[in-house]
């Protein structure tokens, strides 16, 4: 009730959000720098370069208002920890009447090498809990930014490996990768996959997608 009667005051007050960019992770400071938490990492980056001061909690979830390629973004990093993702961002979807297609999801991804970035619409959930509770309350047909994160080589070490920081080697990879995904949002936001690859690799000298 009180997240519902927050988003009517908010809707009263300027104009209603039309996309949402939605970082996955965990909440609390002890999962921080953890590299499940890499979608967190690029929200509050890019609420930074908007020179967003603070968040607020709605749709069970920290969120930002902000303008981004002429529209109305609502930054999201939901509450509910990673199982749960999908809870909030269907909250929010409702709230809005928004479809699949105005919907970034920004997630760590296994299967990619670190510093390495696709864009897909789509898809199956590869294993990661967070996508499959997104899948399960909203249906799979979303943007999803999946930034390489590497595998640890053994499926028994994969829960110890995406529950642990970054290494300080990581860096290296980690911030360009961050600010070249922050620099090609605002392409994404307007349907452009081929302009948002483009922006990350100016910065990260990843190849372009075929």
């Amino acid at each position: 009730m009180l997240d519902w009667l927050a988003g009517l005051i908010g809707r009263e007050r300027g104009p209603a959000v039309t996309q949402l960019v939605v970082g996955l992770g965990n909440p609390g400071p002890q999962y921080a720098r953890h590299r499940h938490n890499i979608g967190f990492m690029v929200i509050d980056a890019l609420a930074d370069r908007q020179g967003l001061a603070s968040y607020r909690r709605r749709f069970q979830a920290m969120t930002a208002e902000t303008v981004l390629a002429g529209r109305r973004l609502m930054l999201m990093k939901p509450m509910t920890f990673m199982n749960e993702s999908g809870r909030a961002v269907g909250e929010a979807m409702r709230f809005y009447k928004l479809g699949l297609d105005q919907v970034i999801v920004v997630h760590d991804e296994l299967d990619l090498a670190p510093g390495k970035c696709r864009v897909k619409k789509g898809g199956g959930a590869g294993g990661h809990n967070g996508i499959r509770s997104l899948d399960r309350h909203i249906g799979p047909d979303y943007w999803r930014v999946r930034l390489g994160i590497g595998h640890p080589g053994r499926k028994d070490a994969v829960h110890g490996y995406v529950l642990h920081d970054f290494a300080r080697a990581d860096e290296d990879w980690l911030d360009p990768l961050i600010d070249a995904v922050v620099d090609g949002l605002p392409a994404l936001a307007e349907g452009r996959p081929d302009r948002f690859m483009n922006a990350v690799s100016l910065k990260t000298r990843e190849p372009e997608t075929p």
